[in-house]
């Protein structure tokens, strides 16, 4: 198994989908593949993978009802009938994006300009993956907890389960993800704002929003290896981290693919590749970070890249990230 993961890895590099990756695979509680550019305790720019280790898993270890509304917690926001629940679905109707760190300089000013962000749709008419939502419920959890975000991660979820390597505002050497503050528009974003460029230091956070909200987010700003990523996905195979009430189901949102604060396999280019099963979930990560679990099989897949070092159109990731565990399940034999 090993040769033929350590190539594709390796390949990676040579074909420049990325500078620097780490791969862990765990099958039945046990790692049977670990290999990469850098070691397996070296920390990645987790990005979107926040929202389920740090955000999702808070709300359960927290107990965070999922009915309760923003507007129980921020009576002005323009959210405010949007529950727990909605913003978890990505069924809110708030928009995806929003540019904050072009015109917010304090966290609190990023949290204030979301609140004030109406939705463009109505609850469950479809799902958008909202970075806003995100945000807003971060900022729910904190203060309902009376702590900051990173706090009550390193208190419940961190150090519960011994993830040395994960932290927000990481100190220490982390896999560069680009030079530039703010970062080039992604695809799609081009235009959008108009901000001086300046250069970014070691250990700043990819996400502009979340380095304009100190590094700290409800959507972005995690940093972690891939034995802890690994880790944290084994916690969920075992049910350390506690499913949500109705399970890992989708909600029957039109469109949707998205679970209780995490993703499914779409039915035409699954991210996991074409192979795992109906009870799968995982998420990605903007920076080329994912994490993938097969409840069924008892599988954990961690793939930490750093693709946006060569550039934020560089989507090579795409192909190479479902071919990678299409190879792992091959290997594997299941």
């Amino acid at each position: 198994m090993t040769t033929r993961l350590e190539a594709m890895i390796t390949e990676g590099v040579e074909q420049r989908v990325y500078q620097h990756a780490h791969a862990l695979v765990m099958h039945r509680g046990q790692t049977v593949f670990s290999f990469g550019t850098v070691n397996h305790d070296v920390r990645f720019d987790l990005a979107s993978l926040t929202k389920v280790m740090a955000t999702t898993s808070l709300c359960r270890k927290l107990d965070v009802d999922p009915a309760r509304t923003v507007g129980s917690i921020f009576p002005h926001a323009k959210s405010s009938q949007v529950t727990v629940a909605d913003l978890l679905f990505h069924r809110s109707g708030l928009p995806a994006f929003e540019p904050f760190f072009a015109h917010c300089h304090t966290p609190n000013e990023v949290v204030r300009a979301a609140l004030q962000i109406s939705p463009t749709a109505p609850v469950g008419a479809a799902a958008v993956y909202s970075d806003i939502g995100f945000i807003i419920l971060g900022e729910l959890i904190s203060t309902l907890h009376h702590a900051p975000l990173d706090q009550l991660f390193t208190r419940h979820i961190a150090e519960p389960l011994g993830l040395s390597h994960s932290s927000f505002r990481p100190t220490g050497f982390t896999v560069s993800t680009g030079g530039t503050r703010p970062r080039e528009p992604a695809p799609g974003q081009e235009g959008l704002w108009s901000v001086a460029v300046g250069p970014s230091q070691e250990g700043d956070v990819d996400d502009d929003n979340a380095y304009a909200m100190n590094g700290v987010s409800g959507h972005a700003g995690l940093f972690g290896s891939a034995h802890d990523v690994a880790r944290f996905g084994q916690a969920v195979l075992d049910g350390t981290i506690h499913p949500p009430p109705l399970g890992w189901s989708r909600d029957g949102t039109p469109g949707s693919t998205r679970s209780f604060g995490f993703d499914t396999p779409s039915s035409t280019a699954p991210s996991c590749g074409q192979r795992f099963g109906p009870r799968a979930i995982g998420h990605l990560g903007f920076t080329g970070t994912s994490l993938w679990l097969d409840l069924d099989r008892q599988l954990v897949v961690v793939l930490l890249t750093n693709r946006v070092v060569l550039g934020r159109a560089n989507v090579q990731i795409r192909q190479f990230r479902p071919r990678f565990h299409d190879a792992v399940l091959d290997e594997l034999r299941l």
